[in-house]
């Protein structure tokens, strides 16, 4: 690697250092020598004049901190000399133009996925089980048990046929013959979703966890569901049925549900549902896989474990391939509004309305708002490991991690458990947190999702694909059973950003179609935590 700095932004008054860095080490950079005054690790930053207290930080061409103390020019930014700051937006400044990539090579090209009657089109064919409350995750884990054991959906682990072997006195080595179990179906998978909502919290908080199953239901990789409730919880059926209903009358899939207080005993209940389940799952088995549109793909754009090149690397990336979807039609979701702090003004000037413009900062001010009610903030999103490597201010961390949304026009604002509609960028209101993100975008429709990552996470969904983009080459061989493809290429200066994302669009054709499995799905990695809003009562 030649270069051992980068400036992202001509307007930048900060580096990030691509390599370790010593105290003394002198680098030409911009013309001019530059002596390092710390040791400085691979991710973090260096000024590049000098700083007196009350100066500002700006990284990506935005205001992403404030010096709390002098730091000379070639001195290391940490937290004890840097604290957040971000600039303020109120109103739409301008329209940004937009020049589409060019993804002419694209256009006729498909995926093959499973049409469903209203015009979506899944990437996976799940039959799913899920409780409307709590007190139904019992007799859930207990279909869970029944199916999975008797399909054979997931094959023994290496885990199990280890302890199997410990048990039965036998060599520990775990051998390949022992792990190939026959899967009864080809074309369908049973998922299985527990939640910790649906009583005992603010009315609202159902509301939004009965939009948000809704979405699940609706997510063309569904099939078709059973839903168990108990009876006198906060999340009554008939609210579930409407939530269905508002995101699409028409929806024409089997929902089979029953309820725990009007059945009898547990035997009794979970026979009929094992019966009348495995019926429907024997017909969507008939489902098969047919060319699509890449225009039929919703894409989840989530991050995680966030390091110091996520901004320069896999984000921008991701971001270039958010921008091709959107130029051939489909539906890229940026989400995670507490890491778009400091960048409002841009994603305002994006939207392609006034109306929609508004929308986004009412959001934000009311999320904001709610955070500091509670005592906190959104300068307090950062993680011990995004400051570790080098994200030391949440709108340093949003600059970066906004990247993700490429520079396309933003056609919608959603609140939590809204459904995607509309072609082009959509920009969803969530938390930060990665798994509660990645929960509400398939809950709004998203068919697949890139999940970027610097440090490493298991992160996966029960019903979509999550694909797992490194940051940097040292993490993805260090962790190669959780990471699909590694933008550390991009670090060393062996490809552009747009190879990188052309690379990476590919990836998420074949995945879509079925052609690879990503290491979430191979882990069976399958996260669901919805956002509770409110307090518990």
């Amino acid at each position: 690697m030649n270069n051992k700095l980068i400036k992202v932004h001509p307007d930048d008054n900060v580096a990030v250092a691509l390599v370790d860095l010593w105290q003394g080490d002198k680098i030409e950079f911009e013309g001019e020598q530059l002596i390092i005054l710390a040791d400085v690790q691979a991710k973090h930053k260096i000024a590049l004049t000098k700083l007196n207290a009350g100066d500002k930080i700006y990284m990506y061409g935005v205001l992403v901190g404030k010096a709390t103390s002098e730091i000379e020019k070639g001195g290391k930014l940490a937290t004890t000399n840097v604290k957040h700051e971000a600039s303020t937006t109120t109103a739409k400044t301008e329209t940004v133009s937009w020049t589409a990539p060019d993804v002419s090579r694209w256009k006729d090209k498909h995926f093959m996925g499973y049409h469903r009657k209203d015009g979506q089109v899944g990437t996976a064919n799940i039959w799913l089980f899920f409780p409307l409350v709590f007190c139904e995750n019992r007799n859930v884990e207990l279909l869970k048990d029944v199916f999975e054991k008797e399909l054979s959906f997931h094959k023994s682990t290496r885990q199990r046929q280890l302890l199997r072997n410990l048990i039965r006195g036998n060599d520990i080595e775990i051998s390949e013959e022992e792990e190939e179990e026959k899967e009864i179906f080809e074309n369908i998978e049973v998922k299985f979703i527990t939640h910790q909502g649906g009583c005992g919290g603010i009315r609202q908080d159902s509301v939004s966890l009965s939009k948000l199953l809704a979405g699940y239901v609706n997510n063309p990789n569904v099939a078709g569901a059973t839903v168990l409730s108990l009876g006198c919880q906060n999340l009554q059926i008939d609210i579930f049925k409407k939530a269905m209903n508002d995101i699409n009358p028409n929806l024409d899939k089997p929902v089979l549900i029953y309820e725990q207080q009007q059945m009898g005993t547990i035997d009794e209940m979970l026979n009929k549902i094992i019966i009348e389940s495995f019926e429907e799952i024997k017909k969507a088995n008939t489902i098969r896989r047919e060319p699509a549109p890449l225009s039929k793909l919703k894409l989840g754009l989530e991050c995680g474990g966030s390091d110091g090149f996520s901004g320069i690397s896999a984000n921008p990336a991701l971001g270039y391939a958010s921008d091709m979807l959107s130029a051939l039609g489909g539906s890229p979701i940026l989400s995670e509004f507490p890491e778009l702090c400091g960048v409002e003004q841009e994603l305002v000037n994006r939207c392609v309305d006034d109306e929609k413009a508004e929308r986004f900062l009412q959001l934000m001010r009311a999320y904001e708002d709610a955070a500091e009610a509670a005592g906190s903030g959104f300068d307090m999103n950062p993680s011990p490991g995004n400051i570790k490597d080098g994200l030391i201010t949440d709108a340093m961390k949003s600059a970066g991690a906004a990247k993700k949304g490429g520079t396309s026009p933003i056609q919608d604002i959603l609140d939590y458990g809204e459904y995607v509609t509309k072609p082009g960028l959509n920009l969803l209101c969530t938390p930060g947190n990665d798994v509660e993100s990645t929960t509400a975008m398939v809950g709004s429709g998203a068919n697949i999702v890139v999940f970027t990552t610097g440090l490493g996470t298991p992160t996966g969904n029960p019903i979509a694909p999550v694909i797992k983009l490194s940051s940097n080459t040292e993490m993805a061989r260090r962790m190669p059973d959780i990471i699909d493809l590694d933008a550390g290429d991009v670090i060393r200066g062996e490809k552009t950003i747009q190879e990188m994302g052309e690379v990476l669009f590919d990836y998420i054709v074949k995945v879509a179609s079925g052609e690879i499995t990503s290491k979430a799905d191979q882990n069976n990695q399958d996260d669901f935590i919805p956002w509770k809003r409110g307090v518990s009562l």
